[in-house]
């Protein structure tokens, strides 16, 4: 967790000055606070707390598998709590996402596989559909640089806490290679995917954006036999 609270923290400042250099709103207004906190525990604070640990548990290319059923969670979640309709298109889209997930996953019998990691993964998937759905249910005047940033605070503090209070004591010394990944997850993944995730949720329909998120584990999958050299079963 030390480099997720790291990662999640510092993305935030660097996402504030982009909004202050940009001249953007910085502070939402007061009714929008509860939307703030609600939305920042379920995208940041639960989904990566709960895949960190997953991760723990299970191989890269398995924990991108099942925290990417987050399509399924934001289908069952949008359409009771939104105007949003799951028309026959989309719902051939998401039935052939999921059907792809199964041919890519042995998750609930492969030997590398724990019960708990699973749930975690799954978990994750889910707390982050939820956020999305309470992004469009509950929106802000917030500009989305400054909404970014706000969320990547609020829920990254429990996620720096928490790692303060378990972890504190434990950081081993850094190669360049874990610098250079932590550099890459700080300006990519929470600087540039975040920013774009929550521009992308703010426009289209929670179904529609998240049926585009099916493509990355096959990336994820891809990424951890090339990257830490993980063999598929």
């Amino acid at each position: 967790m030390d480099s997720r609270s790291v990662c999640v923290i510092a993305g935030a400042v660097g996402i504030f000055v982009i909004a202050r250099i940009s001249g953007q709103t910085m502070l939402p207004p007061r009714r929008n606070w509860p939307r703030l906190i609600g939305a920042s525990l379920c995208n940041v604070t639960a989904c990566n707390t709960l895949i960190a640990y997953g991760l723990t548990l299970l191989s890269a290319g398995r924990s991108a598998i099942l925290a990417y059923t987050m399509p399924g969670w934001a289908v069952l979640l949008s359409v009771p709590l939104l105007p949003e309709r799951l028309t026959p298109r989309r719902l051939l889209g998401l039935l052939l996402g999921m059907s792809g997930l199964l041919l890519l996953s042995d998750e609930w019998t492969g030997p590398r596989t724990t019960p708990i990691g699973a749930l975690l993964a799954l978990g994750a998937a889910a707390s982050w559909a939820l956020g999305s759905v309470v992004i469009k249910r509950f929106p802000t005047s917030l500009p989305t640089t400054s909404f970014t940033a706000w969320q990547l605070l609020l829920g990254g503090l429990p996620i720096l806490i928490g790692t303060c209070v378990l972890d504190s004591g434990k950081v081993a010394p850094l190669s360049w290679q874990a610098y250079a990944a932590l550099a890459y997850n700080i300006v990519v993944v929470f600087i540039i995917c975040y920013w774009v995730w929550f521009k992308i949720v703010r426009r289209v329909a929670v179904i529609a954006s998240s049926l585009g998120t099916l493509a990355i584990p096959v990336v994820g999958v891809f990424s951890s036999m090339l990257v830490p050299g993980e063999q598929s079963d």
